[in-house]
């Protein structure tokens, strides 16, 4: 096992940072990836922002880093840091899951087939088949408002099945309209809408009303779920701290449990995004609640380059 270190001594006589990387993408949801598990970088918000930028840097919706696992750890293979575009770090992405397994894989930093890495909140197991698809175990979902979390006071809710969805005020042309949200937690906070054709949907309006809307403390991935059978489904995504991406790996899944149990879709869905099929498996419908969920899909690696950083 590889130990962490602490960051690297910065180069004399006021040198720039140089870094390696690889560019990765999951169906559209592109990637910045950072090899880590020999010691930190060390990176600041400054130069997250500085690589996700398409114009000056490599071009982005997430960095990923590959850390070793913490020190004592059990079964846990590697550490998993996920920074948006905008520098936070946050809590999980299924497309980039899929895009590290295919790295520490291409990179030789594991032989395993399914290799367990530790994000921020959670443990995952993900998947590399011979076809060269990719699985992720995403974890059960979480339903729990304080989870997201979402402030719901003084909101009539509606009821389906048991399950509550809210109502949210947005404005699109000038016109106000109330969305019936399904809100959830895939180890990341999702409110998700359905729409009558993903297309015309204005998600460029709605989806950063929803994102920063107040009843979010710590703002929200919206998904726009356009419903074609029980099992197939449109989706877009706004995300949190990036605005809309081709695809969301934890914005199909969110989409998918939030059908499930609205009594809308059956336990195994292919969702359409814009940058490709993802498709989602979870066991909901036999009234499983806790039941993990399954995220496939490709992982494809694009090119690998050097970058000179901006100083912090």
């Amino acid at each position: 096992m590889v130990m962490p270190q602490t960051r690297p001594p910065r180069p004399a006589d006021n040198a720039r940072m140089r870094i390696r990387f690889t560019k990765m993408q999951g169906a559209g949801n592109d990637f910045v990836v950072l090899d880590e598990t020999r010691g930190l970088l060390g990176l600041t918000d400054v130069q997250y922002r500085f690589l996700a930028n398409r114009h000056f840097g490599v071009g982005a919706d997430q960095i990923l880093s590959v850390r070793a696992a913490p020190a004592g750890s059990k079964d846990i293979d590697f550490a998993y840091a996920i920074h948006n575009a905008d520098g936070q770090e946050v809590e999980h992405c299924g497309n980039g899951a899929r895009c590290f397994v295919r790295y520490v894989r291409d990179q030789h930093l594991s032989e395993r087939d399914t290799v367990r890495v530790q994000t921020l909140n959670r443990v995952l197991a993900l998947h590399m088949a011979a076809d060269g698809r990719v699985s992720v175990d995403m974890g059960a979902p979480v339903f729990g408002l304080s989870a997201l979390p979402f402030d719901a006071s003084g909101l009539q809710a509606r009821h389906t099945l048991g399950w509550s969805t809210w109502p949210l005020e947005v404005t699109a042309h000038g016109q106000q309209t109330v969305l019936h949200t399904a809100v959830l937690s895939m180890g990341n906070p999702h409110a998700v809408q359905l729409v009558d054709n993903v297309d015309s949907a204005p998600v460029a309006e709605w989806g950063p009303q929803i994102e920063s809307h107040a009843r979010f403390a710590r703002h929200v991935n919206a998904g726009f779920m356009q419903l074609l059978s029980r099992t197939e489904i449109r989706l877009r995504v706004y995300e949190r701290g990036a605005g809309e991406t081709l695809a969301c790996g934890t914005g199909a899944c969110a989409a998918v449990v939030a059908g499930i149990r609205l009594g809308l879709l059956d336990s195994r869905v292919d969702v359409h995004t814009r940058g490709g099929l993802l498709t989602v498996d979870w066991a909901g419908s036999a009234g499983k609640l806790d039941a993990p969920v399954t995220l496939s899909g490709p992982a494809t690696r694009v090119f690998e380059g050097e970058i000179e950083l901006p100083d912090a």
